[in-house]
């Protein structure tokens, strides 16, 4: 038996194109590839492949299917050996197991996130406590009867919540476990919603694993969501994904809003193919689960400073993923939301159809500000543009880029390939946190303890730093203990300005904060937060290949093997997914042997 999640997983990993054509002469017609059919022999090209819905099809046999069907078909494989042979290809490991022995043991889990659910919106629909909750929605002009089949929920003000779930059997280190409560610093145990209005959250098969808080009242944060837990991954997850899927499909594209209300407005107005990252920025992770259903994505997130920000992290994050980028330029002061509640989905139709490439609207600022004009500012233009360049890992995509950027700005376009490629040589503005040298791993060790003092700097300095890393950061990013205690001491004070220490605090702690608000920085802050998130996100993932690198050389035979491939799996990913920490961390090697070869007669 195989799961219902790695079916589907094995699924959406395939490339059917690549697959398919490897015994059958695919051209390109449109969005399709078309063929002979080889179920009846045909000569013309009836024989259609639909990548957008990972189907086939013929249009004078009718034979049709995916990508399990086609083995089926062919070779006469029954359902169980076609899903493991697709699973093959598509690098995913099914385990040779018959049955999973036992429960799951998430099945806990699952089942409280549920029952909450349910509560919460039952409280949303009838309970007094609850009436601000539905002349917020009403002022935003969203009635109840159009928001159900959302089941958007409401986190009362009282502590409740945990009085019903313990009514109702779900066992208070369960509720801990899911996130549905937290316990304070002095042992306490409290709902960790309160007074919010809750946007559930799916997987992709469609169960809650957690949710997205909007705070009615006065406080802070505004937006809080469930954290990490084994059912949650914030940076895994997307939200309307389960639901968006097959209209990103059919449509060919993925629309990416910034929050919960964008997603559900244009759900409501009838535009299905849109989803959200959860309060953070884009990761890798997001991007790959888009790149399942789709090849082209546009971003509708803010026209503001953040807002552009945020578009070209995710624009870069999505390109380096083969993602298609184009970019929706909304009127000032407008957001998905607003737009479409004035105007319907008429008032996005220009939008969409006005879409340009992320690196077109990077020219478009960089011009209006005059940065073409001189010597100088050329210099800080192409300083935007070279890390969207540097993201775009389809190779035409990539050419395309710099033929552009090469005769916008005037240059030879070798030599911008050449700093395009540059991805191992030092910065001229040395970071804190990403120090670019051509030095061995060894050199590399004690950058995860930097990455860690560099985000605790910018917290202790700022409410808005604090508030993104607490959304953001997983605590166990933070390995060393003192650091961590920092962290927890810090992520609770909230927005504001500089942070203060709280009366009491242990010597060690004083005297780590007394080391990091004496060391200023130099370099901008988004630029260490980038720098210290890709770090710490990548650090355990870049041990394990250390790791498997070492037991390569004590091993042998078929453990050896084993290793080996397990090891290439590993390096592919992080090259993928991390790629200037990989080429940060093991770029040294290459130019080594380059001068060796120099030296060499």
């Amino acid at each position: 038996m195989i799961p219902d999640e790695l079916i589907e997983q094995v699924r959406d990993s395939v490339d059917l194109v690549a697959l398919i054509g490897e015994s059958v002469e695919l051209k390109r017609t449109g969005a399709d590839y078309r063929g002979p059919c080889p179920f009846h022999g045909g000569q013309h090209r009836n024989f259609a492949v639909i990548p957008r819905k990972g189907r086939f099809y013929c249009f004078v046999c009718k034979a049709a299917g995916d990508a399990f069907s086609w083995y089926m078909k062919r070779t006469g494989m029954d359902y169980p050996t076609a899903v493991r042979e697709v699973a093959r290809r598509a690098g995913i490991v099914i385990p040779d197991t018959p049955a999973r022995e036992g429960p799951d043991p998430r099945e806990p889990l699952f089942q409280a996130v549920s029952v909450a659910h349910d509560w919460f919106a039952r409280q949303l629909r009838d309970a007094p406590d609850a009436e601000d909750a539905r002349k917020y929605l009403g002022g935003r002009g969203l009635d109840l009867d159009a928001v159900g089949p959302f089941e958007l929920g409401y986190a009362p003000r009282t502590r409740v919540f945990e009085e019903a779930m313990a009514q109702l059997g779900l066992k208070q280190e369960v509720l801990l476990e899911a996130g549905l409560l937290a316990r304070r610093e002095d042992g306490t145990v409290v709902p960790r919603f309160r007074g919010r209005l809750l946007f559930p959250i799916h997987d992709l098969r469609g169960r809650v694993v957690g949710f997205g808080g909007r705070l009615l009242g006065p406080g802070e944060p505004k937006y809080l969501n469930s954290p990490e837990s084994p059912v949650y991954h914030k940076g895994a997850t997307l939200y309307n994904l389960h639901a968006a899927r097959n209209a990103i499909r059919r449509e060919g594209v993925v629309l990416l809003v910034e929050g919960y209300f964008d997603v559900l407005r244009l759900l409501l107005a009838g535009i299905e193919h849109v989803v959200a990252p959860l309060g953070t920025a884009l990761t890798s992770d997001q991007a790959a689960l888009l790149r399942r259903y789709s090849q082209q994505a546009v971003l509708l997130l803010d026209s503001d400073l953040a807002g552009l920000k945020a578009t070209f992290r995710a624009g870069d994050e999505l390109l380096r993923h083969e993602i298609r980028v184009r970019v929706g330029t909304l009127p000032p002061g407008e957001d998905p939301d607003s737009l479409v509640q004035k105007g319907g989905a008429e008032a996005l139709e220009p939008i969409l159809r006005d879409a340009v490439d992320i690196l077109e609207r990077k020219l478009q600022l960089l011009d209006r500000k005059g940065w073409f004009r001189d010597i100088e500012h050329r210099r800080e233009a192409l300083d935007r543009l070279l890390p969207t360049i540097r993201s775009a890992r389809d190779p035409i995509q990539r050419e395309l880029y710099l033929s552009l950027v090469a005769e916008r700005c005037g240059i030879d376009k070798k030599v911008l390939e050449q700093e395009a490629s540059q991805r191992s040589l030092p910065e001229p503005r040395p970071s804190p946190v990403a120090r670019r040298e051509a030095s061995p791993p060894q050199a590399t060790h004690n950058d995860g303890g930097r990455a860690e003092l560099a985000l605790l700097r910018l917290m202790a300095t700022s409410g808005e730093w604090r508030e993104r890393a607490a959304e953001g950061i997983p605590p166990e990013w933070f390995e060393t203990g003192l650091h961590r205690e920092l962290f927890d001491v810090l992520r609770q004070q909230g927005g504001g300005g500089p942070a203060a220490l709280p009366e009491g605090t242990v010597p060690a702690l004083v005297a780590l904060w007394g080391r990091l608000m004496a060391a200023p920085s130099t370099v901008r802050d988004d630029l260490i937060y980038e720098d210290a998130c890709r770090v710490l996100e990548a650090r355990p993932h870049f041990r394990r290949l250390d790791e498997l690198t070492g037991r390569l050389d004590r091993s042998g035979g078929e453990e050896q093997t084993a290793l080996m491939r397990e090891q290439l799996a590993l390096n592919a990913d992080l090259r993928k997914r991390f790629p200037e920490e990989f080429e940060r961390r093991y770029g040294w090697r290459r130019l080594r042997r380059r001068a060796k070869q120099r030296r060499q007669p």
